[in-house]
């Protein structure tokens, strides 16, 4: 076995790795938020089977959809590996590899809505990086293999393989230049920060909680949900970066007049406020996917009705600056509601990771079917003509909200003293509202609990209750009444395909 044969491989790693950093650097250059990796990492999440897709959503949070770009990362490397190998003898077959890798970028890219020509060259950069490296380090390493052929002295051989391992050096050295070069270009959230940071927007005024919407049970959630606290359910690796200047809002499809909005036509509009809850589709009974802020925007009604949707649509298809799409029921985005273009979260404008510089916050639906973050475009259509994101993978058209309630206090599991024990939680039913709820010991009578004050509908409402409970284990339950009083179902439902349902239930241990 030649000496060099350890060293094709490496080639094929070094090549590799040469090929993604230039691709990267061309990919933040350009200002393409998706570099070919996160591209097909994206596309990944986007072909991922409903529960798997759910599952690895509420496992994992931003930082650890990483995982999913380390693995890609890991697999490329056993790729690029085994290329150097096959460049050996078989040089077509490593070329080929490369092409189908960069095949494969393509389609992610072009899945991506409205790609351009520029989407497309951080892939032609890094397919040309991968065959030019390749093809200079299999160069020199033929060039040891010869020297090793030819009769003579053992150091004979010894210029060709420093001058390979310099070759080497060098490649390593682009690569790490290229990763460089693409974090120092890669500056688009740090624009999109410091232009968020700097941004006022007129009529957006700081939250002020109402008097009494707390029951002052230490342990139940803060009545307004802090921006950093409110949970985050996305799909996006890389959170799309949009400044004020560049976003735009196309609204078309079956309406008489086809609408643009820049940030500038949004924010000159009248600005609406209001406390909302949100909660997720995903969230089981008792969890905690659920939280309420001010919200600030424009009312989604008023701009609709400008565009004048035609007859028979019933449907508004929103998608996202990254590809993310959902299909919202027309009537919920014009009726009463305070369906809204939201710029403001809790008085600031809004957090990247909740969409800045405008989301969708329609009350009374889960987000799975309303809450665009990063919206670009809405196409007024029709649910028959139309499936988005969620719904391609085994969610229900429509998602209206669930009446829910929950026990934070005592904690399931906690050891109680005996006699009277608070109970404490908070319940909610967007767009309906709470008038009661009712905790119920070892399964006997049902006892109302107090309720907390709320400003509208559309927020969650805190309660309070006192039970007594003697020496031994015991189990809480909780259910809430809505303003229409319907009763909370104890049925057991899953998430999927429209929401969990069930009373949330928790086991105390009581002790003298």
């Amino acid at each position: 076995m030649k000496s060099t044969r350890v060293w094709w491989p490496l080639a094929g790693l070094i090549a590799g790795a040469v090929g993604l950093a230039l691709s990267y650097a061309a990919a933040a250059l350009l200002h393409v938020r998706d570099s070919p990796v996160v591209a097909v990492a994206e596309g990944v999440i986007a072909l991922t089977p409903g529960p798997v897709a759910k599952w690895a959503i509420d496992t994992f949070d931003t930082s650890d959809k990483l995982v999913l770009v380390v693995g890609i990362l890991a697999v490329l490397a056993v790729l690029f590996g085994w290329f150097g190998l096959l460049a050996r003898r078989q040089w077509w077959a490593a070329v080929t590899g490369y092409v189908v890798l960069a095949g494969v970028a393509v389609v992610a890219v072009l899945a991506k809505p409205t790609p351009s020509l520029t989407d497309l060259a951080p892939v032609v950069v890094g397919l040309l990086g991968w065959l030019v490296a390749l093809a200079l380090l299999a160069e020199w390493l033929r060039r040891w293999e010869l020297a090793e052929d030819v009769p003579g002295p053992a150091d004979d051989a010894l210029p060709t393989r420093r001058r390979f391992f310099a070759i080497t050096g060098a490649m390593a050295a682009v690569s790490v230049l290229g990763g460089l070069t693409g974090r120092i270009a890669g500056n688009a959230r740090r624009k999109a920060e410091q232009s968020r940071r700097l941004l006022r927007i007129e009529g957006v005024t700081a939250p002020a909680v109402p008097d009494g919407v707390a029951v002052g049970v230490e342990g139940v959630s803060p009545w307004q949900t802090p921006n950093d606290a409110f949970y985050l359910i996305d799909t996006a690796i890389i959170k799309p970066t949009v400044a004020p200047v560049d976003w735009e809002l196309r609204i078309h499809g079956e309406v008489e007049r086809e609408i643009r909005l820049t940030f500038a036509d949004l924010v000159r509009r009248e600005i609406t406020q209001d406390w909302i809850t949100l909660n997720c589709v995903s969230n089981e009974v008792g969890g905690d996917l659920v939280g309420n802020a001010w919200w600030s925007g424009v009312r989604l009604a008023a701009i609709l009705a400008e565009a004048k949707p035609l007859p028979g649509a019933d449907a508004v298809l929103q998608t996202s600056q990254d590809g993310w799409t959902c299909g919202t029921p027309l009537a919920a985005l014009m009726d009463e509601r305070n369906a809204m273009l939201a710029v403001a979260m809790n008085g600031e404008p809004l957090p990247i990771e909740h969409g800045f510089p405008v989301r969708t916050i329609v009350p009374g639906l889960y987000g799975y079917v309303s809450a665009c973050k990063w919206v670009v475009d809405m196409e007024v259509t029709r649910f028959e003509d139309i499936t988005a994101y969620w719904t391609d993978k085994g969610w229900s058209e429509q998602g209206p909200v669930k009446i829910a309630s929950k026990i934070q206090v005592p904690a399931d599991g906690a050891d109680v003293p005996a006699g009277e024990l608070v109970c404490a939680g908070v319940a909610w039913f967007q767009h309906t509202g709470i008038s009661g709820v009712e905790v119920q010991l070892d399964g006997g009578r049902w006892q109302p609990a107090t309720l907390a004050t709320t400003p509208n509908a559309d927020t969650w409402v805190q309660w309070r209750a006192v039970v007594d409970v003697t020496p031994g284990e015991h189990q809480l339950r909780v259910r809430a009444i809505d303003r229409d009083a319907r009763t909370q179902t104890g049925a057991v439902a899953d998430v999927v395909p429209d929401g969990a349902t069930g009373w949330h239930t928790i086991d105390v241990t009581a002790s003298s």
